[in-house]
């Protein structure tokens, strides 16, 4: 009998009594406190400030041990983060919104506190994830916000499994396409987000560290992302850096097939649903979230001006504006 089915087993098994298992304290899990180094009115100075954020994990049927984080009290909203990110980045928008709401960050496969394996890395899969652990928790519907890669398994998520768990959905600047295709037209290139003609040179230029060529990708995300006149982002961002010890090789697996994917028919024929879409003006998405807001039924575009930081990061980088936008729109 082979390891990966005994893991698979012992998943199932777990999985069943995972339902009654009690989230642990961030604190205890993470076995330490944090001082954030800029002291932000309305906001934790330490995350010892933050009341009843906690972290849990449960078992997929494939046998992964997956992380997720938690706060608040209210309708559930679950944060699905984009290609490298973690939990620890959302504890601004968790101290906020865990007011109003019981947030949840699911930790994917490979990435935050969640364990890494060399299997199951397709966005599809991690759809599946998804579809798991609200069956883990317990929630028959909830509001989905996926940034980034997020919204790619949000995407994958309806088109597999529906909208009918989905009781608003919120997508943050994802090209639709990141994959350039040769024949298109630029309009098409625009209106996909399309960003790359060599997905394995993007896959190499990610995952190496170094400075990207504008030939191979879209540069602005890693030009934005070393722009901390944000203090919120600088907090978030040393926060994640602190507590969070990331492998970029296990990462780097999903993203080749998270770079081919076209998820076209799936934005125009299949959201059936009250939809958000966030990008801004300093982010070479745009276009791609305006054709988005074209075909999807009465969506509604959140367009961020410069000023307002609008760029890959807004969410982290100006979460004030963000969860007082994003309280609107599912408050409707």
């Amino acid at each position: 009998m082979g390891k990966k089915f005994v893991a698979c087993a012992l998943a199932v098994l777990l999985g069943s009594s995972a339902m009654h298992a009690l989230a642990e304290p961030a604190l205890k899990v993470l076995g330490r406190d944090f001082t954030f180094s800029h002291r932000i009115e309305g906001m934790p100075s330490k995350l010892s400030d933050f009341d009843g954020l906690q972290i849990n994990t449960f078992v997929s049927n494939d046998g992964v041990k997956l992380a997720y984080w938690e706060a608040g009290r209210g309708e559930p909203l679950i944060f699905v983060p984009g290609w490298s990110a973690n939990g620890a980045q959302y504890v601004n928008l968790m101290y906020l919104l865990a007011k109003h709401y019981r947030v949840y960050v699911l930790d994917p496969r490979n990435q935050g506190l969640s364990q890494r394996v060399d299997y199951g890395t397709r966005i599809a899969r991690y759809s599946m994830d998804l579809m798991q652990f609200s069956e883990h928790i317990g929630v028959k519907s909830a509001h989905y916000v996926g940034h980034s890669m997020g919204a790619a398994i949000l995407w994958s998520y309806i088109d597999l499994f529906g909208t009918q768990s989905i009781r608003k959905l919120v997508l943050v600047d994802e090209p639709i396409s990141i994959y350039s295709h040769s024949d298109w037209s630029e309009k098409e290139r625009l209106q996909a987000g399309g960003t790359t003609s060599s997905p394995e040179r993007m896959v190499a230029a990610f995952t190496a560290g170094g400075p990207v060529n504008k030939l191979i990708t879209d540069t602005k995300p890693f030009e934005r992302a070393q722009l901390f006149d944000s203090r919120y982002f600088a907090n978030s961002e040393d926060f994640a850096n602190a507590v969070i010890r990331s492998d970029p090789k296990a990462m780097g697996l999903v993203l080749f097939n998270h770079t081919v994917n076209d998820w076209r028919d799936v934005v125009r024929s299949k959201i059936d649903i009250p939809t958000a879409i966030f990008s801004g003006d300093e982010s070479n998405n745009l276009p791609s979230q305006r054709w988005a807001q074209s075909v999807i039924p009465n969506a509604t575009l959140y367009a961020y001006t410069a000023a307002e930081q609008g760029d890959h990061f807004l969410m982290f980088k100006n979460p004030i504006k963000f969860v007082a936008d994003l309280r609107s729109f599912l408050a409707r």
